[in-house]
């Protein structure tokens, strides 16, 4: 047991090594710096969907004590609430199962912890990261209005016809302190599941699995709960001041997660046609606008479900098995 648990310390060390160097990658080269810091997540959803809970807080803890020593501690503190919690939750979450039988199935099935909820828990946790960033940057109107005046200065000194007028400054001002949450959000939440997404992938090609692998499209739903959280967010950004960047904030990361399970409807509902495959590249290119996305977004919203994954009990022996709430 104690070589067992030391080799599960030192796969997990190595993931947080790698981890670190990437998010280290994405500081030294702002070009990729979105993508590698997403990236970051990855050995650690790895190593945690593989080898449980012990390699994923080994790679957790490694990863933001290489981020101390390397950086600072608060660089160190946006790295753990931003990719490494997340991820380590994750995996966490992927890896529960209780027996069928308990959910009205039969006895000789497993039941999974549903995509549904993980998906849920996905974007409440970059919900709070996004909160805790603004807090501890002192996010508001006064740091939206210093990067819009540095913008427009910047223009204006390229070319004098490009600079906006007082008018158009205030609104652009007042605009952008509820625009700025609902991109990083919404971003940060499609990054972390592409992540999850490419981590099941990697882990089910080894054969070596804890959950079985699942068929994204019939599966990935928001729960039913999710479009009253949503709400929420919608009429908070109404109220003005902190409300609405809080409400912003929700917006854009349960957005995302209703854009994703738009997309996993769009697949399921289109699988067999045999214009499938130019229907879904439009869909894709289309996103890019506004419009299009609204009803993408949509159409998760009009399919919420709970999608359990069944499996013969002998595949769910692991360490990571629990109860998960009804």
């Amino acid at each position: 047991m104690k070589s067992l648990d030391t080799k599960l310390l030192l796969t997990g060390m190595l993931a947080g090594i790698t981890a670190a160097l990437l998010v280290l990658g994405a500081s030294a080269q702002p070009s990729f710096s979105s993508i590698l810091y997403a990236a970051s997540a990855l050995p650690v959803l790895i190593v945690g969907l593989r080898w449980g809970n012990l390699a994923a807080i080994a790679a957790i803890v490694t990863a933001a004590v290489i981020g101390t020593l390397a950086v600072s501690p608060m660089f160190a503190f946006a790295m753990a609430i931003f990719t490494l919690i997340p991820a380590g939750w994750l995996s966490h979450l992927a890896n529960l199962a209780r027996p069928a039988s308990e959910l009205g199935g039969p006895d000789h099935l497993v039941a999974w912890y549903p995509l549904s909820d993980i998906l849920l828990h996905l974007c409440g946790l970059v919900s709070v990261s996004v909160i805790v960033l603004g807090v501890t940057i002192g996010y508001g109107p006064e740091l939206t209005g210093q990067m819009v005046d540095l913008l427009a200065a910047s223009l204006s000194t390229q070319d004098p016809t490009l600079a906006p007028t007082p008018a158009d400054l205030d609104r652009i001002k007042s605009l952008m302190v509820l625009t700025l949450p609902i991109v990083q959000g919404g971003m940060w939440v499609l990054m972390l599941f592409a992540a999850y997404y490419i981590a099941t992938r990697v882990v089910n090609m080894s054969g070596h699995a804890l959950r079985p692998r699942e068929d994204i499209p019939s599966a990935l739903r928001m729960n039913r709960n999710a479009p009253f959280v949503f709400l929420a967010g919608i009429l908070a950004c109404f109220v003005g001041g902190v409300p609405a960047m809080l409400g912003a904030t929700i917006c854009g990361t349960f957005g995302a997660g209703f854009l994703l399970a738009g997309f996993a409807s769009l697949h399921l509902r289109t699988r067999g046609k045999d214009w499938r495959l130019p229907v879904l590249i439009l869909c894709y290119l289309a996103a890019l606008m506004l419009l299009p996305v609204i009803f993408i977004l949509v159409l998760g919203l009009i399919d919420t479900r709970r999608a359990v994954a069944l499996t013969p009990a002998h595949k769910a022996e692991t360490t990571d098995k629990t109860n998960t709430p009804d």
